[in-house]
């Protein structure tokens, strides 16, 4: 971009009058441009709140990836480890689908070490990607946004609640612009048809595939989502929806 010429009884960018000593300036050549800096770029960390199978695909693109690209040589976590920290995580999800209240605190627990090593890696890529986006993409892991311009996410709308397998109700919400994630909550209705306390589900990064697990089968429960982004974090929760768990 061609810079602006200077001349005598000029004015700078802010309108203020130009002096022989003003910082930057040189008589006979242009105005200092402005340093515009590109927008850092950061390794998205929205896998945390992702849905179980949604962390399971996060891990897997990093360890399919991310060991093979020599700008993150010498990660903090083995491919091994990674690895089996995913395989201990996926045998706990298929536990807990079919098991009971100790089989899911197992899960959450697998769930929570496998993150803390994706946290780990995701620093490493943080410190070496050099702004590149290819270069991020390549490890695996995604970006996350630059759009500064935020504004409040709007409620979400249930489209659908479906069963799934045994125990478990799939949840649909139309997207939403900027949502990073849905969280989902549920409470069981009473006999007396009053609904109990509401229990917050895992996190889904897909707006059609919310999953909902550990219900009992034959019994009515009441479901609803918010969104997770946009200024204020989180949106309005949805209205409810009431099915009956299969």
């Amino acid at each position: 971009m061609a810079g602006t010429p200077l001349t005598w009884n000029g004015t700078d960018a802010q309108g203020q009058p130009l002096r022989w000593n003003t910082p930057g300036l040189v008589w006979g050549g242009f105005l200092p441009q402005p340093n515009k800096k590109m927008p850092k770029l950061k390794v998205s960390l929205a896998f945390a709140k992702a849905s179980d199978h949604g962390l399971e695909e996060r891990a897997q693109a990093v360890s399919s990836n991310l060991y093979g690209v020599a700008a993150f040589a010498d990660p903090p976590v083995t491919k091994v480890a990674l690895d089996a920290g995913l395989a201990a995580f996926s045998l706990a999800i298929a536990a807990a689908e079919q098991g009971g209240p100790a089989d899911r605190a197992d899960k959450n627990n697998k769930r929570v070490a496998l993150i803390d090593l994706l946290y780990l890696l995701a620093d490493h890529v943080q410190d070496l990607h050099e702004n590149d986006l290819a270069l991020l993409l390549s490890s695996g892991f995604e970006a996350a946004s630059t759009n500064r311009a935020q504004s409040p996410l709007p409620k979400p709308v249930i489209t659908g609640v479906k069963p799934g397998n045994s125990t478990v109700m799939v949840l649909s919400v139309g997207r939403i612009v900027n949502a990073v994630a849905y969280e989902p909550q549920y409470a069981l209705i009473g006999a007396d048809g009053v609904a109990g306390a509401w229990v917050d589900g895992d996190a889904s990064t897909k707006s059609r595939s919310i999953v909902v697990t550990g219900l009992v089968p034959g019994r009515s429960y009441q479901f609803r989502v918010r969104a997770v982004g946009g200024s204020t974090r989180f949106s309005d929760w949805s209205d409810v929806v009431i099915k009956m768990a299969v």
